[in-house]
């Protein structure tokens, strides 16, 4: 009889050296291989060792060595080299096996070391009995027998075990989830270096609120495309998993999920129906600076402080209208900020929040575009989500907070005072530098959509005459018109206020050593420009005396140098395209800074002399 068996508490020393790396001497581990089956490009499978059991994989370089039979189920192998790694939002740990030698073929059973009888004292391992009818298989033959067996659709939704969207990683395989699509993106082609494809991309949503964005290209997105609806309730299995690319994610996940032709989309009918609750990601509205113009979409919370009106907005694209409703919110850190609510939402919740402004409500909104219309400016996608008077601990600090403080401070626009390096990033003044010659001579430029570069220019003058400002609710900061008797009247607001404030709005003339153009500049940038505020400038220009102080003032401004973030864009104006370039961030010159630029254009120059 034959004693063969893996070393007794195997998985126990395992686990208590999870990275043997360091260590000097390896304990002889020897184990029993079950439950052998693919996972992707390797394999996964069971450690046992007669007493304790761990979930396992092996190595792709050890792939090979399963196909060719060497590595069997049921068989021990000697585990050399290995590391334990945790499941992410589970207790289970796995370990993966990186180098490995063959100790036996695939035995005649699993070895459970309960069978005292038939252990002898002083032996480890089992006197195993021969059973004639057990025959030892490869992974590949094992392979085939599970896709011949496979049950029907309907009897696996009955049996499947679902994994949350939180416990899934790359390193995991034969997992099941069930989720809600949340967000259907439209088929889009592209063309590279290996040829044509389409792909779209699914936003997928469990139970708990964890989402993921799934991607398909080619066959499985023509395959899928018109499977997922909007809305349903699916079961997805046999996909993988990636780090996702920051650049293009959507939704707060460290991973991004990918379907192909083989994947599995199952519709969940006649089951009950799961609303996935909403997960939220704050961020404070003074940290709004560095996510302007970014790919990546924030959430916020804040009281609302103001409500317009639904207007109709025209896009340029397919020239069809589309509702709009802008909405002012504010939060703990006294800083203000616009909302734009577009489609439904301008209709729907726009008006539900219209009818309780006056209980300065609490809207939580997940999965706002960040843009720099006014400094820093919110606004609605297809994908956001706005929960009213939402019961959350944020909701309910802000309200404490509110009550007792904040309807009595004095609130700021969020665009007032930011850093210019802080709203468009640290080397936006740096960054896509160009000439003035660069932008005014390329008549297509902006044609598309607006572009941005960074120049260095003097405002040459600044024509006196011209409307340097408009009247602007103190509130919201839109433009008044003076109200019947007394007052000002704001559209914006829908309310007479006694006063208004003053904000720049006006074109100056820049100059480099290429070339001049004419630069739009609102109030906080202009600001900068010409060092006081609009009602400041008002002031001076009602003065009297011989010497014209305002014009002086307007004067001081010109030949003083400053680097400027700028916007190219095309309007139409008469059938005509003109060119429009708009300032966006104005910073002083840093001489330390510009000299270190410089220094490494004159080197780049040099090198490709």
């Amino acid at each position: 009889m034959a004693k063969l068996g893996p070393t007794p508490d195997a998985i126990s020393t395992i686990l208590a050296c999870p990275d043997p790396s360091g260590s000097v001497e390896r304990p002889d581990i020897v184990i029993q291989v079950l439950d052998l089956g693919p996972r992707g490009i390797t394999y996964k499978f069971t450690a046992s060792d007669g007493k304790m059991k761990l979930k396992g994989m092996f190595s792709s370089q050890l792939a090979s060595q399963i196909t060719s039979g060497n590595i069997q189920n049921l068989g021990l192998v000697r585990i050399l080299d290995y590391a334990v790694n945790e499941i992410p939002g589970m207790s289970e740990n796995y370990v993966l096996v990186k180098q490995c030698e063959v100790v036996s073929p695939a035995l005649e059973t699993e070895i459970k070391n309960e069978v005292k009888s038939e252990v002898k004292s002083g032996e480890v391992g089992i006197i195993l009995k021969p059973k004639q009818e057990m025959v030892s298989k490869s992974a590949s033959q094992i392979v085939h027998e599970q896709n011949g067996n496979m049950a029907p659709a309907a009897r696996m939704a009955m049996t499947r075990r679902v994994h949350p969207l939180v416990s899934l990683n790359p390193y995991q395989g034969n997992w099941t989830i069930k989720v809600r699509v949340t967000n259907k993106g439209t088929m889009r082609t592209y063309k590279n270096a290996r040829g044509e494809g389409c792909v779209f991309n699914v936003e997928l949503t469990d139970e708990e609120g964890t989402q993921i964005q799934a991607t398909m290209f080619n066959e499985a997105a023509k395959k899928f495309f018109e499977k997922f609806e909007l809305g349903k309730v699916y079961y997805i299995s046999k996909g993988s998993l990636r780090v996702a690319n920051k650049q293009f994610k959507t939704v707060q996940n460290d991973y991004e999920m990918n379907l192909n032709e083989n994947s599995e989309v199952e519709e969940a009918i006649n089951e009950a129906a799961f609303v996935p609750e909403t997960k939220f990601n704050f961020v404070p509205v003074d940290m709004l600076g560095p996510h302007v113009n970014g790919k990546e979409l924030v959430d916020v919370i804040g009281v609302v402080q103001s409500v317009s009106p639904t207007m109709s907005i025209r896009r340029k694209s397919n020239n069809e209208s589309i509702p709009k409703r802008d909405i002012t919110i504010a939060d703990e850190t006294k800083k203000t900020v616009v909302v734009s609510l577009w489609g439904e939402l301008a209709t729907s919740v726009g008006q539900e929040l219209l009818d309780i402004a006056d209980q300065s409500p609490i809207v939580a909104i997940k999965s706002l575009k960040v843009g720099d219309f006014q400094g820093v400016s919110l606004s609605t996608l297809s994908r956001s989500t706005v929960v009213v008077n939402p019961e959350l601990p944020e909701a309910k600090r802000l309200r404490s907070w509110y009550d007792s403080e904040g309807k009595g401070a004095s609130l700021a626009s969020v665009g007032n005072g930011m850093s210019p390096l802080a709203k468009n990033g640290a080397r936006s003044m740096y960054s896509d530098r160009v000439s003035l010659s660069h932008i005014s001579d390329d008549p297509s430029l902006g044609e598309d959509k607006p572009v941005f570069f960074s120049v260095k220019a003097f405002i040459s003058s600044i024509r006196p005459d011209q409307a340097l400002w408009y009247r602007a609710c103190k509130t919201c900061n839109k433009k008044v018109t003076e109200a019947i008797g007394s007052g000002y009247w704001c559209e914006g607001c829908q309310k007479n206020d006694e006063e208004c404030s003053l904000r720049y709005i006006l074109v100056a003339r820049v100059t480099d050593a290429s070339g001049e153009a004419y630069l739009s500049l609102f109030n906080e940038e202009a600001e900068r420009v010409i060092g006081c505020s609009a009602d400041e400038l008002d002031k001076l220009k009602s003065q009297e005396g011989e010497e014209n102080v305002y014009q002086l003032k307007l004067k001081q401004a010109t030949w003083v140098p400053h680097l400027f973030r700028v916007s190219v864009s095309q309007n139409e104006y008469n059938n005509e395209k003109r060119k429009r370039i708009t300032a966006r961030a104005v910073a002083p010159v840093d001489f330390a800074a510009e000299s270190k630029l410089l220094l490494e254009e004159i080197s780049k120059m040099k090198a490709s002399q």
